[in-house]
């Protein structure tokens, strides 16, 4: 960890802080790894919720154009530069925060732009300032979406409205992004964090081996038949009833009291 990327653990949640507020968040190469290894060590550490936002005004300006600007800049006048893999490690780190086991939330506080946009996209929530704004910005520089946007965004908001956000790089206000799908919810800039991790406590103090197994039957659901998703079903469900959630969910209802799971 450094200074561009904070961690926090806050009740049953983890929550990573992007900042480089002077940036609005831009995704420079070293915070780019720093993001993949914390994806990474949320699943090693078993996280049961894990919650991105960013310091100050925005959420992430996408890829830093400014650093991509310089090195080529250092190149054209013959400097030696270091060649990094931007792309391919921001890949990467999609891939791990997409099949993070644990229900992931992104808390977007401010303007969520190309490769931001597309990291809250990997998201299973999106919960959103009413001062938000959206933009799926690369078309604007004579590119293509390279973060995962053309995957994540037909599936949240179907294939039309996906080609015309992506085709046109319209600015959408929080309310046309939720009006489209691409938000769970928008709640007032001082009201965003209290909305978020109270959610983020429901779902991380609730029973983890459940919400996992079902994360991970309903993401993979589309890649099998009806009946081979029973099957899986039944493979998950012989996991959560070998579960301490499980065992202290039936000890509450004999006991009519509310249950609290351990995530185990």
């Amino acid at each position: 960890m450094s200074e561009l990327l904070e961690r926090v653990d806050v009740g049953a949640a983890r929550v990573l802080h992007l900042n480089r507020p002077d940036a609005r968040n831009a995704l420079n190469f070293a915070l780019v790894l720093e993001l993949k290894a914390e994806f990474a060590a949320a699943a090693e550490d078993n996280v049961r919720c894990l919650v991105i936002t960013g310091r100050g005004k925005g959420f992430c300006a996408g890829a830093d154009v400014k650093e991509w600007s310089e090195m080529a800049a250092a190149k054209d006048r013959g400097e030696a530069v270091e060649d990094h893999d931007w792309v391919g490690e921001m890949h990467k780190a999609i891939i791990a925060l997409h099949d993070l086991s644990a229900p992931t939330i992104a808390m977007i506080n401010g303007t969520a732009v190309g490769a931001g946009l597309d990291m809250a996209l990997a998201c299973d929530f999106r919960f959103a300032s009413s001062a938000a704004r959206f933009r799926c910005s690369f078309t604007t520089m004579g590119y293509n979406p390279d973060a995962g946007g053309t995957w994540l965004m037909p599936r949240l908001m179907g294939l039309e409205a996906a080609k015309r956000f992506a085709f046109t790089a319209d600015i959408w206000s929080a309310e046309e992004a939720r009006a489209n799908g691409l938000l769970t919810e928008v709640h007032a800039p001082e009201d965003l964090e209290a909305a978020t991790m109270a959610f983020a406590e429901r779902l991380g103090s609730g029973p983890t081996v459940a919400i996992r197994q079902t994360k991970t039957l309903i993401d993979s659901a589309s890649t099998r038949s009806l009946a081979d998703q029973l099957v899986a079903e039944k493979k998950a469900g012989e996991i959560c009833s070998r579960s301490d959630d499980a065992k202290e969910a039936m000890s509450a209802v004999i006991a009519k009291r509310e249950p609290v799971f351990k995530g185990h």
